[in-house]
């Protein structure tokens, strides 16, 4: 039996183990500045960025949907299947806004006065 390792491999030389080193210390070289760069606080400043304002894009979205969903709901209860008004619906809730308009207006008109 020969030397453990080295079966079937050619004796390699002084260059050939030189070339190998320097191929290593290249290929170290890079990864260590492409781990700097990831590490580097505008970078990580950058990605942290990013991923809040897809969550916030995401969240807003949602919001939307909820939101058109509602306004679609509430159409629904005052138009007809035909898109028209029903009068018996919305009469009532525009009395009711006016109403509500005229109590802020004389709460606000008090405390001027007061």
């Amino acid at each position: 039996m020969g030397k453990a390792g080295t079966e079937g491999k050619a004796a390699r030389t002084t260059a050939q183990i030189e070339a190998d080193i320097e191929r290593t210390r290249k290929q170290l070289a890079v990864n260590l500045d492409e781990l700097a760069m990831r590490v580097h606080p505008s970078t990580v400043a950058a990605q942290t960025r990013a991923k809040m304002l897809a969550s916030v894009e995401q969240k807003a979205g949602r919001a939307y949907v909820a939101a058109s969903g509602a306004v679609e709901q509430l159409k629904a209860q005052f138009t007809d299947a035909d898109g028209r008004p029903r009068r018996e619906r919305v009469v009532p809730a525009a009395l009711v806004g006016v109403g509500v308009l005229l109590l802020i207006a004389s709460a606000r008109s008090k405390r001027k006065r007061g």
